[in-house]
C-alpha cells in the first residue's frame, strides 16, 4: 500500500491559498513572521499570484528527498551561482503544491510520477528577499518571493537532467553536503538548515 497520500488537484483559488496558510502553524518565530506578512499582502493584492506585481509575489519550493531522508536534490541556480532547492514562480496558479510538483519536474528531469508528496500541507514558508538581476535579457528589479515549501520524496535511481535554461547543473547531496555546497549563508542558516531540522524532528 502506498504511504503517500495519492495527488489530486485541490481547490484553487487565491481564498483557498490563504485559507490554507491560516491553518498553517509556525515552526519558529521567523516563519510566524513570514506567515503574518505575506497574509497580509495577499489579503489586499488579489494579483500576488502574478510576476506582473513586482513587490512581492508568491513562488513554491520543493524539498525533494530520498525515502530514508538522507540526501537532497539540489541544482546549481545560474542566476544566484550556487546550489540551491528546486522551485518556481506560481504565474496565476493558486495550488502551489502544483507548482512545486511542475517546477521539480522541469528542473530535475523526474517525471511527476515518481515524486512523492510526503503530505499535501505546506512543509515550511518563508519570504526570500530578490536581488535585482537581468533575466533573458530583461532587468528584473528587486523584490519579495513569498514562498511555500512542500517536503517531496524520490528515488535515487532515476536519471536527473538540468533546465538548461536556469541551471548548469543537478544532483543528489548528503544533508551535510547540501549545506556545504550552497554558497548562499543566509539560505544555509535560515532555510536549508530549518528544512533538515524539521525534518529530523
Amino acid at each position: 500500500m502506498n504511504r503517500f497520500p495519492i495527488y489530486r488537484n485541490r481547490k484553487s483559488t487565491l481564498d483557498d491559498l490563504i485559507a490554507e496558510i491560516e491553518e498553517y502553524t509556525p515552526w519558529n518565530q521567523e516563519e510566524a513572521g513570514a506567515k503574518a506578512q505575506m497574509l497580509r499582502f495577499m489579503k489586499v493584492n488579489p494579483d500576488c499570484l502574478l510576476r506582473a506585481n513586482t513587490i512581492a509575489h508568491m513562488t513554491a519550493s520543493a524539498w525533494v528527498v530520498n525515502p530514508h531522508r538522507t540526501k537532497v536534490v539540489m541544482a546549481y541556480h545560474r542566476i544566484y551561482d550556487s546550489w540551491a532547492w528546486l522551485g518556481g514562480h506560481a504565474d496565476g496558479q493558486a495550488d502551489l503544491l502544483k507548482v512545486a510538483l511542475k517546477e521539480t519536474e522541469e528542473e530535475c528531469g523526474l517525471p511527476q510520477s515518481c515524486l512523492k508528496p510526503v503530505s499535501q500541507e505546506i512543509f515550511s514558508l518563508e519570504t526570500l528577499t530578490v536581488a535585482g538581476h537581468f533575466k533573458h535579457g530583461e532587468w528584473v528589479a528587486p523584490h519579495l518571493h513569498f514562498n511555500l515549501t512542500y517536503l517531496i520524496e524520490a528515488e535515487e535511481g532515476r536519471t536527473l537532467c538540468h533546465k538548461e535554461d536556469e541551471n548548469s547543473s543537478v544532483r543528489w547531496f548528503s544533508l551535510e553536503e547540501a549545506l556545504k555546497a550552497s554558497t548562499e549563508p543566509w539560505m544555509v542558516e535560515h532555510v536549508y538548515g530549518r528544512l533538515i531540522e524539521k525534518m529530523k524532528g
